[in-house]
């Protein structure tokens, strides 16, 4: 790769790392000592989860209609103001309805800054899409490890106010992952077109032909089951730890440290799927989220939450990477915005659902087993999708 492709793909893991990572998955990390600060009940913690899972739902299709007119370009920049504000306002407010707001606000910004770049990036790579993403979401991991650190030793530093110092932290960031995108994220080029342009009746038919494929159908399906289980991991894995007398330093390096795989195995997923097929490779990272789960449900000790935590590092850009680079595996090269946006719609009502239902399964009586074992009943569902995929893509090509 040339001098421009790596600051592009090297902005674009920043991207992620902000909008993913600190933006919707550190929030459990930081809910601890925001809980205790601001006296919270975990059923109104679940519902800052889904305010921030609302704002990204009922934006995404806005944020891909965007990048579709005006390019990703204008987008994602509008993302990242929305998440740079999302997080200051955060540092400072202590009101439970400006709270949902904000967290709200994290969500707006996450839906018209990722999608977007996804189809993006990927298109500037075309040949080698699951790699490229793969590397996007390695951006997953290293906020995660990075969070892992900071948040407990911020929060522990000063009790009352750390969370508050993190959240202004995550705001620098922020603004450097905008400056990042002013200076090497442009639009691909569109191609030109050939013969006369396709009729609003053509363009209608090619967007149903999206929504009907059975295989895109199933891709956003086990993506909503990654979604709400994923989402559920991240707010409350943290706290079940704790409740099950976890030391905060040592629960903090384990997610730490789950983030450092991330990074790793983001490439290593990407020339995965680029290899063995999107099906196969999503089958293969949902088994293993499956298993990540069951441990700590089984065993909520040191060595289940260890476990835990390093065979869920090792899957979890599989699901995503998997997921996303099969979405736009089977439609046309002009329809993959559309395509990474609906299965989108799948990951984001997960992600609203996943907080509130998991707030209210836990309640005052802090039932974590009970919560993580439906979440990982509904992983073996997934598995069981992915599987189904596979058999539809390799009759597909039979075929052919």
């Amino acid at each position: 790769m040339n001098t421009r492709s790596v600051c592009l793909i090297a902005s674009g893991v920043l991207v992620t790392l902000v909008t993913v990572a600190l933006a919707r998955l550190s929030f459990g990390l930081i809910l601890p000592a925001m809980r205790e600060s601001l006296v919270l009940s975990y059923a109104q913690a679940g519902h800052l989860g889904t305010a921030t899972a609302l704002g990204y739902l009922a934006l995404v299709m806005v944020a891909g209609a965007l990048a579709a007119r005006r390019g990703g370009r204008v987008s994602i920049l509008l993302g990242l103001v929305c998440v740079i504000v999302g997080f200051a306002g955060l540092s400072m407010t202590s009101e439970y309805v400006p709270l949902l707001g904000l967290m709200s606000l994290l969500g707006i910004g996450t839906a018209f800054a990722y999608t977007p770049l996804i189809s993006l990036i990927g298109t500037w790579f075309p040949a080698r899409r699951g790699l490229v993403i793969g590397l996007l979401n390695s951006g997953v991991g290293t906020g995660m490890m990075s969070a892992g650190w900071i948040v407990p030793y911020m929060t522990q530093l000063d009790a009352d106010r750390g969370w508050r110092w993190v959240w202004a932290l995550f705001a620098a960031v922020a603004v450097a992952a905008l400056l990042a995108t002013l200076a090497f994220v442009q639009n691909p080029p569109r191609p030109g077109l050939r013969g006369r342009a396709p009729s609003a009746a053509e363009r209608r038919a090619a967007r149903r032909a999206v929504f009907r494929d059975p295989r895109v159908v199933i891709v956003g399906l086990v993506y909503g089951i990654v979604g709400l289980t994923y989402i559920v991991q991240a707010i409350f894995m943290y706290s079940y730890a704790l409740a099950a007398d976890i030391d905060a330093h040592v629960a903090g390096a384990l997610a730490a440290f789950m983030g450092m795989l991330g990074i790793v195995f983001g490439p290593v997923w990407g020339s995965l799927s680029d290899r063995l097929g999107r099906g196969q490779s999503l089958t293969l990272s949902m088994a293993m989220a499956f298993v990540s789960t069951l441990l700590p449900v089984l065993s909520p000790t040191l060595f289940g939450f260890a476990a835990h935590y390093l065979i869920l590092g090792v899957a979890v850009t599989g699901m995503f990477t998997s997921s996303l680079a099969a979405s736009t595996e089977w439609v046309n090269a002009d329809q993959a915005p559309l395509a990474v946006s609906y299965v989108t719609l799948f990951f984001a009502t997960g992600q609203l659902l996943g907080p509130t239902a998991a707030g209210w399964l836990i309640g005052d009586t802090e039932a974590f087993r009970l919560t993580f074992g439906v979440s990982t009943g509904l992983i073996l569902l997934g598995v069981l999708l992915s599987i189904q995929l596979t058999r539809m893509s390799k009759a597909s090509l039979d075929r052919a």
